[in-house]
């Protein structure tokens, strides 16, 4: 058995992935030997806005160099707008700077960004059409699809909440999606993700939203768990939907 030390770049606003991401990490130890422990570095940020994200930003790299100073295993970026708003394939360069910065400070980390994780969950669950609801503002929820869709998928509908207040997004109910995705558009979509906002809680639901669709659901979050697990080297098989969160690795 194994401890590893799961390292998040957090906005200072952000409190879900300091949850969902635990959850499913020890979902997984009670059927699995490895055991885990969590670590954060702060970004100032508030209200979710391009401004405020573009600024909010320009901290990761020192989160990163601290996180590097605790010798966490991996580390994930948990912002996906900010990353997503910083313009087309941004996640590829952030990576990039982000491990230099642990290379530079001697432990070279592994590196996980919220925005490229969900890119990469979708391809690993052959989407091609998706749905997707967020909290943003309808121009930042414009430019998610926009990224999207620049990776290859084709966003079939989206929900944007308009929600501008980061710790207003945090205390959303996630069963509230059960109703809240009835208003998509789901024909030939092989997708939905129910939250493409690492801050707006959807654990709870993600199952029961599976259940009833029948096709896969899944969020940055879970997303952003299964690639850190493939990061690290463990057991995340075939599961990052409704798969992964119920244990059936």
């Amino acid at each position: 058995m194994r401890t590893y030390r799961i390292g998040q770049i957090v906005p200072s606003s952000n409190v879900t992935m300091e949850t969902e991401i635990p959850a499913v990490f020890r979902a997984r130890e009670t059927i699995l030997p490895e055991r885990f422990t969590f670590h954060s570095s702060r970004m100032r940020m508030k209200k979710v806005t391009k401004e405020e994200l573009e600024a909010m930003d320009a901290m990761s790299l020192k989160c990163a160099q601290e996180l590097s100073d605790a010798h966490v295993d991996v580390m994930g970026y948990a912002c996906l707008v900010a990353i997503m708003s910083m313009g087309r394939g941004y996640h590829c360069v952030s990576e990039v700077n982000l491990h230099q910065e642990t290379v530079a400070n001697g432990f070279p980390t592994p590196i996980v960004t919220s925005a490229g994780a969900l890119i990469n969950g979708l391809k690993v669950l052959g989407a091609k059409k998706v749905a997707v609801i967020t909290p943003y503002m309808r121009p930042l929820t414009d430019l998610v699809v926009d990224y999207i869709e620049h990776q290859g998928f084709e966003v079939v509908d989206s929900i944007a909440l308009e929600i501008p207040d980061n710790l207003e997004v945090a205390a959303q109910d996630p069963m509230n999606l059960l109703e809240i995705y009835k208003r998509l558009d789901l024909k030939n979509v092989d997708v939905l993700v129910a939250s493409a906002c690492v801050q707006m809680p959807s654990l709870p639901a993600i199952d029961l939203i599976q259940k009833e669709i029948g096709i896969p659901v899944t969020s940055a979050a879970v997303c952003t768990t299964y690639e850190m697990m493939k990061k690290l080297g463990i057991d995340a098989k075939s599961g990052i939907g409704g798969e992964l969160l119920s244990g059936k690795y």
